[in-house]
């Protein structure tokens, strides 16, 4: 992720994003990419290869590089014109934010040679920028959101508990791959048989977990509503039918069979989480919709080739 803009050497006023009278330099674009790529390589590398993460394929043929670009020069587009509305919210940065955009840009300074300061385009002026804009896009997107007039009911955030055993149809294999086989027919249908005499000894069990236990299995638990596909979507479709207090039998899937026990239709917990991330979702929707609105209204001016 070299830089937004492609060019091995950057003219670091050059304006790459102007959205009415704000705009954003090629410096502040670079240091916003090396930014964002430096928190990709911390939590993402090791699952995408360390280096090479770049050059993986991420979607519609694009590389990871490619993808991240294109995210990154939205995300600018979209600091432009939050900036550009910041009268309209009332948002101003406070005395203590400036102070603490300083401070955390004299830091920065202090502890980089000039030589790395350079690379990333890491001016005091451009760490300054791009923190602010940060700070300019979250104080927005809060005031943003709380125009939204969302809510979330119970109804479509109740969840339930359930109680389940699964009985593999894999097995591990012996090779040094330790990949999974799939087991022959006759595996299956044993593993079935064991599915279904558990399920009958179960109708009686006074604790499901207890009887999976002495049974020389586990209980795992799981909450879910009609849309959950976890453990997996032909269990909790049965599940989902069922009263508090009622067992499934077996359920069959591709992979594997189940028993599961639903232990409650309303879990408090897991359906106040629901609740605020149904919420979340409603509010970066409206988000969106007036980051959208905004973009139809304002012309925008990118300057790909700085």
């Amino acid at each position: 992720a070299a830089s937004l803009t492609g060019c091995g050497s950057l003219k670091d006023d050059a304006v790459v994003v102007k959205a009415g009278d704000e705009e954003i330099t090629a410096g502040v674009a670079n240091f916003y990419a090396r930014y964002t790529q430096a928190q990709y390589e911390t939590y993402f590398a090791s699952y995408f290869g360390g280096d090479d993460m770049w050059t993986k394929n991420a979607s519609d043929g694009k590389t990871y590089e490619e993808s991240i670009k294109e995210t990154l020069l939205d995300d600018l587009k979209n600091m432009a014109l939050l900036e550009k509305h910041m009268k309209d919210y009332d948002v101003k940065l406070t005395k203590a934010d400036k102070k603490a955009i300083n401070n955390a840009a004299e830091e920065f300074d202090k502890a980089n040679s000039q030589k790395k300061k350079d690379k990333v385009s890491g001016s005091e002026e451009n760490v300054k920028r791009v923190m602010t804009l940060m700070v300019i896009e979250q104080k927005m997107r809060s005031a943003i959101v709380a125009e939204a007039n969302v809510n979330v009911t119970d109804e479509e955030a109740v969840q339930k508990h359930m109680q389940y055993v699964e009985f593999d149809y894999t097995t591990s294999s012996d090779s040094s791959d330790s990949s999974d086989t799939t087991v022959s027919d006759d595996e299956k249908k044993q593993v079935k048989e064991k599915a279904a005499a558990f399920a009958e000894g179960a109708k009686t069990a006074e604790d499901f977990a207890s009887y999976a236990t002495e049974q020389g299995t586990e209980a795992k638990d799981a909450t879910f509503d009609s849309n959950s596909v976890s453990p997996s979507k032909e269990v909790v479709k049965a599940a989902d039918k069922l009263g508090e207090g009622e067992l499934t039998g077996v359920v069959e899937s591709d992979t594997a069979c189940y028993v599961a026990k639903v232990t409650s239709l309303n879990d408090e917990a897991a359906t106040e989480t629901k609740k605020q991330s149904l919420l979340t979702e409603k509010q970066d929707k409206y988000y969106k919709k007036v980051l959208k609105k905004w973009k139809k209204e304002e012309k925008i001016t990118v300057h790909k080739g700085t």
